[in-house]
């Protein structure tokens, strides 16, 4: 019989070096306006549907996620609202520090986790990533970036974070890689459908792909998504 999760709802899966939703804890950096404004290495739409998915992904496997924002009020405005749509009430912790690793509720918040392997996503790669990175893999713990949920203000200040994490001894990986390697075996009807309904929202090709094989070889119904309604006008614009 195999082992169950932490969860209760899922296999435990092997780890062997790879990550599993009982072994490793989200931490979302800094996903705010001002820092996307400056972003300019990747389309910054679609890093918006990359966090996301990962945020979702995080919650279909039960997998502890920190969210961190840094000045928010003085500079780079609020975690973005399809972000905190996919956490409701969790507060992101607000520091003052680009180095998220130097606010001590930050670590707390990764130390109550009890993981000690840290997917790691934000804005921007060359500060607000590699600065944590650098960091606590010196203290240990084991650091996966997930390089299409960040951005920087110039793909060569991204690239040269990625280097320099990947040097200090971190993984890249991404928001699809991470959600597979979660899943990892089809078979594991608990989470399968959630696992899809990421895919067809958020993986282009791939999800309309999904798809078609199950309307149109499988002969399953369409997926349908909630209807659109259009917006009431707001009585009052400031």
């Amino acid at each position: 019989m195999a082992q169950q999760s932490s969860n209760g709802n899922r296999p435990k899966l092997s780890e062997k070096g790879l990550l599993t939703p009982d072994n490793c804890v989200v931490a979302l950096i800094d996903h705010q306006g001002q820092m996307l404004f400056g972003t300019s290495n990747f389309d910054r739409q679609g890093i918006i549907n990359n966090t996301v998915a990962l945020g979702k992904a995080a919650r279909v496997f039960g997998v502890p996620v920190v969210l961190t924002t840094v000045e928010t009020k003085s500079f780079s405005g609020n975690m973005w609202p399809q972000l905190r749509a996919v956490f409701p009430g969790k507060e992101p912790i607000e520091r003052s520090s680009m180095n998220s690793w130097d606010d001590k509720n930050f670590v707390a918040a990764i130390e109550k986790s009890g993981r000690k392997k840290i997917l790691i996503a934000g804005l921007w790669t060359e500060t607000c990533v590699a600065l944590p990175t650098v960091q606590a893999l010196h203290d240990g713990y084991e650091i996966y970036v997930v390089e299409d949920c960040c951005g920087d203000v110039s793909q060569l200040a991204h690239d040269n974070a990625m280097k320099r994490v990947i040097q200090a001894g971190a993984k890249p990986v991404t928001s699809l890689s991470t959600l597979l390697e979660w899943q990892r075996d089809w078979a594991h009807k608990e989470t399968y459908d959630a696992v899809m309904d990421i895919v067809k929202n958020h993986y282009g090709a791939y999800g309309i792909g999904v798809e078609y094989v199950y309307t149109m070889v499988h002969g399953a119904p369409a997926t349908k998504f909630p209807e659109y309604a259009v917006p009431a006008a707001v009585a009052v614009h400031k």
